[in-house]
């Protein structure tokens, strides 16, 4: 195959699919009827100027009847008074009307049944024409249900072009919050790390960060103390403030102790 075959048959083949992409079936049917309705309509006028010249012809021929029938009581007037060359003329002149008037016939037998044949294929056209309009409606409205259909199931499937492109929106509207999600909690454990600075001061100190670490510890040990609690394995658990409280305290001595210690003179032993 040369290669302006191969050219010829891929422009072909490309403005194939073009043309069968922008076609659409509701419109081309639309031009069929009204080249139909067209062709209906020139072979309605070839009917109607048959019919004006056979009715023509017609008024042709009652004109050369007529006149062939003047020469006839011509030729007997002039017969009656003996003149017989003016009777064979107006005899002769009805003989040469006959033979036109029989031309006329002719042509008026061949318009009338030519008449008759366009007729009959208009009566057969209109018909077809009919019929093809019934057809024509009910396939456009089949194509425009399936069209509706195809749009509705594309919609629902995320298929179509404008649910495609909302689709595509809300998926980078999603990584775009991901990514902000994302750099704000690396932002923060940054911040809580020290290695950037908090440069509107909301930052604690050194020494807030180790009482939020140790109060944190005090909830893990009151947590652990209630669940032996529960499970019988030691007392209840005391909150912070009571421990700070008890261990402020002074604890009380032993009776034989206070005892002994009043007794015991200065420079005693123990």
């Amino acid at each position: 195959m040369s290669v302006m075959k191969r050219l010829s048959m891929i422009f072909k083949s490309k403005a194939n699919k073009a043309l069968d992409k922008m076609e659409d079936p509701r419109e081309t049917l639309d031009y069929s009827y009204q080249r139909q309705l067209e062709l209906l309509q020139k072979v309605r006028r070839g009917v109607a100027d048959v019919a004006t010249s056979r009715k023509r012809v017609e008024l042709q021929i009652t004109g050369l009847e007529k006149q062939a029938q003047r020469y006839e009581d011509q030729g007997r007037k002039a017969l009656s008074v003996g003149r017989e060359d003016l009777a064979r003329e107006a005899l002769q002149r009805r003989s040469n009307l006959q033979t036109q008037m029989a031309d006329l016939k002719l042509q008026h037998d061949n318009l009338q049944a030519e008449e008759e044949k366009l007729t009959t294929a208009s009566q057969r056209l209109q018909a077809k024409v009919d019929a093809f309009r019934t057809k024509k409606e009910t396939i456009k409205a089949t194509y425009t249900a399936a069209e509706a259909q195809t749009r509705i199931n594309e919609a629902f499937s995320g298929i179509s072009e404008e649910m495609g492109d909302v689709g595509l929106a809300i998926q980078r509207a999603e990584d775009k919050t991901a990514q902000m999600q994302a750099r704000a909690g690396a932002i923060d454990e940054l911040l809580a790390s020290g290695a950037l600075d908090d440069f509107t001061g909301t930052r604690g100190d050194d020494i807030q960060a180790e009482l939020d670490r140790m109060g944190g510890g005090m909830d893990v040990e009151l947590e652990l103390a209630r669940m032996k609690a529960e499970l019988g394995q030691g007392p209840a658990p005391r909150s912070a403030i009571e421990q700070g409280q008890q261990q402020a305290q002074p604890q009380p001595q032993q009776h034989g102790q206070s005892n002994t210690q009043q007794l015991r003179q200065p420079g005693e032993g123990a």
